[in-house]
């Protein structure tokens, strides 16, 4: 499967992130879970097939971003079901009235064994339980001869649980545009100049739901050399009827002081608020602090990524094809490898990304609404966990 994601390239972090988790769906639903420690099975089985995913596209962080949500997903649902469990205990000790004082006393017991349990086999025993030597499972006590049963039940309604959330993150990727698009008429007002720089699905769906709503305003569009999606851009907007100006990466300073905001899509949000956008955003941003114009991003919930831009896992940028910047013909002669040095005077760097720090950012509006960058960090925290920064499957022992 991961070979197959190597040879078919996929255009687009929402089509990637899209077809990550269907994927991982997948292999969850294809998961044969034991009895005993179900969570773990699928999160493992979610991180042997995460780690190939990862190392098979380390630029696109919305691979990643996909994997650490699934796993999150299967801790939240597993936390779920064990607190039902404990809920069950509860409400079975307030029914029964024969020795209610001792039943209450045990079941309280036995529902936290239920419930240290459950989160010991999600991490790692700790040095304490090593050195006295008792298994985790001497923790849960077992009530009745039906307890495999109980457990065969547990596993299949925790699959599904899990599913079922995968299903619902599937529909927020592919809606994303549109529930970003639904708050353009509260950012966009009559008669405005925004700019953009190269091309965003997100950005052109955001101004086009501004346009339906009989908001009239004018957009600039900086071209996005060397690759020139702005062009592509620029054309799809005077298709629907946008006032349109395309203008040169170079004159954004120049241009700056008519604009009323700024509007840019992103390639991933990082947890301090930064971003990670397409080249050239950062001449952009500075310009509009410069000229006190608001900066505004728009990002799904699926860019939005738990790592630091510090973090080793985080591959900052890609360089591209020389060749989009020069003609190897016409060059040919500067980069002769047959010269006396042996090595070309004439050397070409083509980066795809550029960092925009969070204090360059005025505002990030995503598929949850908009949101300061200070407030990032808490909403990234909704949606994965800590023990999962790092895709990595835990060692086996003995190896």
């Amino acid at each position: 499967m991961v070979a197959h994601g190597r040879q078919c390239k996929i255009e687009g972090s929402q089509a990637t992130a899209r077809q990550t988790a269907e994927l991982l769906r997948s292999v969850i639903s294809q998961q044969r879970v034991p009895y005993t420690n179900q969570a773990g099975a699928l999160i493992d089985a979610v991180k042997a097939v995460g780690e190939q995913l990862i190392a098979a596209n380390p630029v696109e962080l919305a691979v990643g971003n996909i994997v650490r949500r699934v796993l999150h997903i299967i801790r939240e649902e597993d936390l779920s079901l064990t607190t039902a469990a404990i809920g069950e205990l509860n409400l079975s000790a307030v029914s029964d009235d024969e020795n209610d004082d001792d039943r209450d006393g045990n079941t309280t017991l036995s529902a936290a064994a239920v419930a240290a349990a459950a989160r010991s086999t999600l991490r790692p025993p700790s040095l304490q339980t090593l050195l006295e030597d008792t298994p985790v499972s001497a923790a849960v006590p077992q009530t009745s001869s039906s307890g495999a049963a109980d457990k065969s039940s547990r596993s299949r309604k925790l699959k599904h649980d899990v599913i079922e959330a995968v299903n619902e993150l599937i529909q927020d990727i592919v809606t994303c545009h549109e529930q970003i698009a639904e708050q353009a008429v509260e950012h966009i007002h009559q008669n405005e100049v925004i700019l953009t720089l190269g091309s965003s699905r997100t950005v052109s769906e955001f101004l086009f739901a501004a346009k339906e709503k009989k908001r009239s305003f004018r957009v600039f569009v900086a071209e996005g050399a060397p690759r020139y999606q702005g062009h592509l851009l620029a054309k799809e907007l005077v298709a629907r009827g946008l006032q349109t100006t395309l203008i040169t990466d170079s004159a954004v300073f120049a241009m700056i002081s008519r604009v009323n905001m700024v509007i840019v899509g992103a390639h991933a949000v990082m947890a301090n608020g930064g971003v990670i956008a397409p080249v050239g955003m950062n001449l952009v941003a500075l310009a509009a602090q410069k000229h006190a114009v608001p900066f505004v991003v728009l990002a799904g919930s699926h860019k939005l990524c738990p790592l630091y831009p510090h973090n080793p896992e985080v591959l900052l940028n890609e360089l591209r094809s020389p060749s989009e910047l020069l003609d190897f013909g016409e060059f040919s002669d500067c980069m002769d490898f047959g010269s006396g040095s042996g090595s070309p005077l004439l050397h070409v760097v083509n980066p795809a990304f550029d960092y925009v720090p969070p204090k360059l950012v005025s505002l990030f509006i995503t598929d949850a609404g908009g949101h300061n960058p200070s407030y990032m960090y808490r909403l990234i925290a909704d949606y994965y966990s800590a023990d999962d920064l790092v895709v990595q499957r835990r060692a086996i022992a003995g190896n």
